[in-house]
Formats: C-alpha cells, structure tokens, sequence
C-alpha cells in the first residue's frame, strides 16, 4: 500500500468496515483520476481543438453533411488566417450559429465578382488577378466588388450555388473566426488533414 495515502485508507476501512473500506476507497481513487483527467482535457478542447459537424451542402463536394472534423483553435492566436484556409466561424447575424467556409480575400484587399471570375485585387496585383480555384465543381455567381478592412475577411463555400456566404452577410471580422479545419476523423473513408490550395499569385 502507498504510505502516502496509508493513514487515509486505514480511516476509510475503519469506518465502513472491510467490504465497504475498499469500493469507497476505489471510488475516491475514480474521483482523482476524472479531475486530474479534466484537468487536461477541458482546456484542450476549449483553447486547442474542438470538434465540429458539417451541417447543408454549401462545402460540397469537399465536405459533405454529417462529415466529422476537428478544429485547430491554437494557429490563429499567433497568426492571420491564410487565403484557402477552411474556417468555422460564429455567423454575424446570429453568433449562436458556427458556420464552414472558405477564406477567399484577406484584409486590405478588393475582391470582385463577375462573369463567374472572382477577381483579387491588392499591393501585389494593383490590376488584380483571377483567383484559380482547382477545388471547385462550378463558377461563381453573383456580382459584386468589396474592399476589405484591416481585420475583415471574404469567405465562400466551395458548393457555390448552394451557399450563404459573404455575398450574403458581407465581410467576416476577424473576431469571429474560431479556428481552422485540421483533422477529418469520420466518415473513416475520408480522414485526413487539409493543405492549402496552391493559387496562381
């Protein structure tokens, strides 16, 4: 026996006797164990990771509904959100709802729609480049042109046609952004970690 908790113990067989002594002992034991267990696990799961299910099909077919990910919630404490980059974020016009999607232009830049082209414009492109986009099925619909603030963000599902996005509710601050997709744990036949897309900049 652990001399440490030697004394401890003794008082616990004293009192409830050979048969209870032990199942609450062992019960004791069970208590540590669980706090010492959250002791780690909650703020890991509140300040690392966090899971997430895809809900609707606005990021088909890179994601489907019910799809199982985990979201890295450490990389943007000590880094700006990356172009390509899928974020979960709090939706603007309810910060109940968390919502998936793709970050598409960064602060300070102008991005245009039109003609099925989503069009960057920036210090680097002052006359603006067509965003390449491998990973989608279709074009973009919609027309319209947007200059970003220093900590605003334009994101886009990849399933275009059948997303509520920033054409809708305007500009992501930053503040809402949780995290970026790291992990796909299920459907098992689709695990995997992300890369961001390769653009034509």
């Amino acid at each position: 026996m652990n001399n440490r908790f030697s004394v401890f113990e003794n008082k616990i067989y004293d009192k409830f006797g050979p048969v209870g002594g032990p199942v609450v002992s062992f019960l004791i034991e069970v208590i540590q164990i669980v706090m010492i267990s959250s002791a780690i696990i909650i703020p890991v799961r509140y300040f690392l990771i966090q899971p997430f299910y895809v809900k609707g099909a606005s990021m088909e077919p890179n994601f489907y509904d019910h799809e199982y990910l985990i979201i890295d919630e450490l990389s943007y404490r000590f880094r700006i959100p990356e172009r390509g980059e899928i974020v979960v974020f709090r939706y603007p016009r309810e910060p109940s709802q968390f919502f998936i999607k793709r970050v598409i232009a960064l602060p300070g830049e102008t991005i245009e729609i039109s003609g099925g082209e989503v069009i960057i414009y920036n210090t680097e492109h002052p006359n603006g480049f067509k965003l390449d986009e491998s990973y989608l099925v279709e074009t973009t619909s919609g027309k319209e042109r947007v200059t970003l603030g220093p900590e605003e963000y334009f994101v886009l599902g990849d399933n275009r046609d059948s997303s509520l996005d920033s054409r809708s509710f305007g500009v992501l601050p930053l503040d809402n952004i949780i995290g970026r997709v790291w992990v796909r744990g299920l459907p098992l036949s689709r695990v995997g970690t992300f890369d961001v897309p390769e653009y034509n900049l």
